[in-house]
């Protein structure tokens, strides 16, 4: 029973310590918008090695989103690229001093308008670490490196944006679409809580099967 129990709790480390990963991935909040609004984007970093994050580059798809700001981060600088016609197309965020450590993770933000006929943004990042390795999160969703996507919806019939993205919608629909940045971390308390549960409840089912074996 003892060996039944180890094996139990090895293995539902393992998933615990699993989903901890999936979770590290670079991302782009929020993950849902609406066609033709105007977002504050946040891209979160987390740094997965021993070593510090000392570069962070995301490419836009210009087609889905346009991209026109770019909030200042103490200890970063950025560099934009533009295609031919000058349109911005990604940003580059090196670091001046140490970057982000093991135990650290960062968010950049930056602002702009999805496009009207958007279904999705797909968020190409380039995480670059001290020792030159670079990570790419360019991906398919599922896949080890995956990029970063914002699903977006179409915008309620009768909804008017004015020239700096508000909404004319009533109250009710707007509450449907989150749109702050900071709403969309996707906190994993829940999941954590879910797997505690799962195994304090093994834990008295083979201590309970104990008792009983002793007791025969």
């Amino acid at each position: 029973m003892k060996r039944i129990a180890y094996l139990v709790c090895f293995c539902l480390l393992l998933t615990f310590v699993g989903a901890t990963t999936v979770s590290a991935h670079v991302t782009v909040l929020p993950k849902e918008a609406v066609q033709g609004s105007y977002e504050k984007f946040a891209v979160r970093v987390p740094t997965e090695k021993e070593i510090p994050t000392v570069k962070v580059e995301v490419r836009f798809p210009v087609e889905a989103v346009s991209i026109s700001r770019f909030e200042p981060k103490p200890g970063w600088t950025y560099e934009l690229t533009k295609d031919d016609a000058g349109k911005i197309t990604g940003v580059v965020w090196t670091a001046t001093g140490e970057g982000l450590s093991a135990t650290e993770f960062g968010e950049f933000y930056m602002q702009g308008k999805v496009a009207d006929t958007a279904a999705e943004i797909k968020w190409k990042a380039y995480q670059t670490y001290k020792d030159g390795s670079t990570v790419e999160w360019v991906g398919a969703e599922g896949s080890d490196k995956p990029a970063s996507v914002t699903k977006v919806t179409p915008k309620p019939a009768g909804t008017a944006l004015d020239s700096h993205g508000h909404s004319s919608a009533p109250a009710q629909a707007a509450s449907a679409h989150p749109q702050s940045a900071e709403a969309g971390g996707g906190d994993s308390t829940p999941l954590f809580l879910s797997i505690a549960a799962v195994v304090l409840a093994l834990v008295s089912v083979i201590i309970s099967l104990s008792k009983r074996k002793l007791s025969r």
